[in-house]
């Protein structure tokens, strides 16, 4: 049972009704997948769902492309600060959730975004829950990666590093920066993703605890702001080298993530005729029909 359908069932969370026994895939986000805090009291939940057919494919409902107002489609849902006060034997826990459909999924993964990209690279452990498609999913999460990678990392690195200097921190932040002169919570997040596209151009994988122990460092305090700043430097021209020397391919391998998708909603739905055309399948046949042909020429 997914960790969505659980919240519903308890009336703590207040999804679609289709959507939590849709939900194909959840995973543990955050500080406890990156491995630098074993704190389970609040959980950032990520995953995907499947939504109905017509929604995937509208024009079963009718919709001509081009033509009119479309119809909704479920692209996400997210329901933030899910208290379950039963939790860990009434500690209580709070949950961040965040179900996004296949389509929208798909896309963002193939666009290479950091945080859709990690949800599929987190330890075993924080798998909360995965059906078969879930796991063909994850099974094949490598024909993701691709050299975009770097600038989509690169401006979410920068990004973080950009609001160390002009956002006015508040709450627990502004503690941070008391603390430590700076907000840390945005540096670790620098070194980690920088680290992380580093592993896609040089391995063409994610590890995404590997790196933690200067994570930990960071989030003690032990960096200062011109140490990460001195780093960030170094870094960027070493993963720029890195992004000239990759053979990764420079952009995402469409048509097999197209095939990956296709294959998921086979799984899900059935049979998909009538919804999709699918000209690699349809190639795949003409060649068998002519090869056939041949051999029966060659008898003959």
């Amino acid at each position: 049972m997914s960790t969505l359908q659980r919240l519903t069932d308890r009336g703590l969370a207040k999804p679609p009704r289709w959507l939590p026994g849709n939900v194909q895939y959840e995973t543990i986000m955050g500080s406890v997948a990156y491995g630098v805090s074993s704190d389970t009291s609040d959980l950032d939940v990520y995953g995907w769902a499947i939504p109905p057919r017509d929604d995937v494919f509208p024009h079963l409902r009718g919709e001509v492309e081009g033509f009119g107002t479309p119809g909704p489609r479920f692209e996400q849902f997210q329901q933030h600060h899910i208290r379950d006060d039963d939790a860990l034997g009434g500690r209580g826990r709070v949950y961040d959730v965040t179900i996004y459909g296949i389509v929208k999924f798909f896309n963002l993964a193939m666009e290479n975004n950091p945080n859709i990209l990690d949800s599929l690279f987190t330890p075993v452990n924080c798998v909360l829950h995965s059906t078969r498609v879930g796991n063909l999913v994850r099974e094949n999460r490598r024909i993701f990666l691709h050299r975009g990678a770097w600038p989509k990392f690169k401006g979410y690195a920068y990004s973080q590093l950009h609001k160390i200097a002009i956002k006015a921190p508040q709450g627990r932040r502004a503690e941070l920066v008391r603390e430590h002169g700076y907000d840390v919570k945005f540096a670790y997040h620098v070194v980690r993703l920088l680290g992380e596209v580093e592993m896609i151009l040089t391995e063409h994988d994610i590890d995404l605890q590997r790196n933690n122990e200067p994570l930990k460092a960071i989030r003690r305090g032990e960096w200062t702001e011109e140490r990460l700043r001195v780093w960030c430097a170094e870094k960027e021209s070493q993963l720029e080298r890195a992004y000239a020397a990759s053979t990764l391919p420079a952009t995402p391998d469409e048509p097999r993530i197209r095939r990956l998708l296709l294959d998921c909603l086979e799984e899900h739905y059935g049979r998909l005729e009538g919804c999709v055309e699918d000209p690699d399948r349809a190639v795949s046949a003409l060649r068998a029909i002519r090869a056939e042909l041949e051999r029966v020429r060659d008898i003959l």
